[in-house]
């Protein structure tokens, strides 16, 4: 029966082509909104390092001003202190853990056909490789001993590798930074990390740095601070290692730990922590330290912006509109065929065949409105990447988990679209329509 009501609902849908192709364009702008923004908010908030987001966690202590909370509702600060997350790496309490921070310098090659060039830096531990899971093309990263000797390592992404060394291996190769030569430990493959969670702070929403080097050369070369920076007072004193020793907040920090035993563990180790800086004077407020992991907190920091989520329900209200046009084309084609509909129920045709087989041209609009809804929900995604550059390309794409979630939304719309109709339709007395005719 499901082959006889198909082709009964092909023969429907060629008779009317003009009435056909209305709903199936109703149909497919909806789907074609509604999955352009939908696409976006699931990769915005989709677990970027899955098998292992529930063992990372981000580090909060609250070294903020006795009368007002860093954060509202009384949330700690969402970065530390140079001073904090140097000792938290002596102290060496977790499996793997790596301060870090962003910054900028310039690059140079030394090769006189290569101008320096202004690039992105991340400062970092050597945890923080195998902690992200960073693919290397060519070599590793450095060792925990490069890190307390201060050697001046560094790791390129593929892009600066590419630019410096044409994208041979370059390990053993140099590059100058502040008149500092740094050995090539390591060259990334491309790495992609959407978001990029372990530094939400500025944009979550954008390629990983250039070049990597060892954490304590902030200090050293007196690099510049990237993303924000927070003082509840003023460094005492003047000049770089001032603001170090300061309560200002512009570092971040990651810690792995494999068991929940070993979360309990580091986070009574923080509030023992903070009770010693409360000894020293510092920590003026309640112990608030807080350990999130990946999700919590990128929930925390409202990764996917309210206004994303609004535009989202925006679109499935636009898609609610399509469905009410589609509901008021479907009565307009049904209604035309009431003799026909009568006919059938006089020579034994149940209600209930009739009904299945409307409601099946229903779903067959609704499959081919997904079809068209997905070349639109493509489009959409073209002129986002189109606007916001490569990185959000990554970003902006249809993967097979939202081509399903459209195909069954369109036939899910497209049916609750044509039950009224229909049962409207085979509600019709046969007898009465017949001695009408």
């Amino acid at each position: 029966m499901f082959s006889y009501y198909l082709r009964l609902a092909l023969q429907s849908l060629r008779r009317n082509p003009y009435l056909s192709s209305l709903m199936t364009l109703a149909i497919a702008l909806g789907i074609g909104a509604s999955m352009t923004t939908l696409t976006i908010n699931y990769l915005m908030s989709s677990d970027p390092i899955p098998h292992k987001s529930k063992q990372l966690y981000y580090v909060q202590l609250d070294n903020w001003s006795p009368y007002s909370a860093a954060r509202e509702p009384n949330d700690p600060p969402d970065q530390l202190t140079w001073r904090d997350a140097t000792q938290l790496m002596s102290a060496a309490k977790a499996y793997r853990q790596s301060a870090m921070a962003s910054s900028g310098a310039v690059i140079e090659s030394g090769n006189p056909d290569i101008k320096p060039f202004l690039a992105s830096l991340r400062l970092n531990f050597a945890d923080f490789f195998p902690m992200f899971d960073a693919p290397f093309l060519y070599g590793n990263g450095w060792t925990s001993n490069d890190d307390d000797k201060r050697v001046p390592v560094i790791v390129l992404s593929k892009p600066i590798n590419d630019r410096l060394f044409g994208g041979e291996n370059s390990v053993g190769r140099y590059v100058t930074i502040e008149n500092t030569q740094f050995r090539v430990t390591g060259v990334l493959d491309n790495w992609v990390l959407v978001p990029r969670f372990y530094d939400v702070t500025t944009d979550a929403f954008q390629s990983v740095e250039d070049v990597f080097i060892p954490f304590y050369f902030k200090q050293t070369l007196q690099l510049s601070n990237g993303g924000n920076t927070n003082c509840w007072k003023s460094p005492e004193g003047e000049g770089f290692e001032a603001f170090l020793q300061s309560e200002c907040v512009n570092f971040q920090m990651w810690v792995e730990l494999p068991t929940p035993a070993d979360r309990e563990e580091y986070f009574n180790y923080l509030n023992a922590y903070a009770e010693e800086q409360k000894a020293l004077g510092r920590f003026p407020r309640p112990i608030n330290n807080r350990l999130s992991d990946v999700m919590q907190w990128m929930e925390n920091e409202k990764v996917v912006a309210d206004d994303a989520q609004i535009m989202m329900w925006l679109a499935f209200l636009f898609l609610l509109v399509c469905l009410l046009n589609t509901v008021g084309l479907l009565l307009s084609k049904f209604s035309t065929r009431t003799s026909d509909i009568a006919l059938r129920r006089a020579i034994g045709a149940s209600r209930q065949a009739i009904f299945t087989q409307y409601i099946l041209e229903s779903a067959l609009v609704g499959v081919l409105g997904g079809l068209f809804g997905l070349i639109l929900a493509n489009v959409g995604l073209i002129g986002i990447r189109s606007l916001y550059g490569d990185f959000i390309s990554e970003l902006a794409t249809l993967d097979f988990t939202m081509i399903s979630v459209a195909i069954l939304l369109s036939i899910l719309v497209s049916i609750l679209a044509g039950s009224y109709p229909a049962w409207r339709a085979c509600s019709v007395p046969p007898a009465s329509q017949l001695k009408n005719q």
